[in-house]
């Protein structure tokens, strides 16, 4: 049996009497269900390799949507595919200042 504290155990009391709402809201939890169904769909294994440092960033950026890397991979790739994820830097130009000094 899991041992709580006081302040645990509120919560729980709360939930089990119906108190307890959640505070999620509805587009959260479409996102959620969506990726949950995705889930279970079929799919292909792929292989591929990116920079450390992307992984370490795409880690963190998982677990603050509360998801493994992979299904975020798989939804920023099914987002991108169907047109609803762009590239907002595709039509910048890049600074002057950052090429200034370069050697060609």
């Amino acid at each position: 049996m899991i041992k709580l504290d006081e302040e645990e155990q509120g919560i729980l009391e709360a939930f089990e009497v119906g108190e307890f709402k959640s505070d999620m809201i509805p587009a959260r939890k479409i996102f959620i269900e969506q990726s949950a169904d995705y889930t279970f769909r079929k799919s292909k294994r792929i292989k591929i390799e990116i920079l450390e440092q992307d992984f370490t960033v795409l880690e963190r950026k998982s677990l603050e949507e509360g998801m493994s890397y992979q299904t975020l991979i798989a939804s920023v790739i099914h987002k991108y595919i169907s047109g609803s994820l762009c590239d907002v830097t595709v039509n910048k130009q890049p600074s002057a200042k950052r090429w200034e000094g370069r050697e060609k």
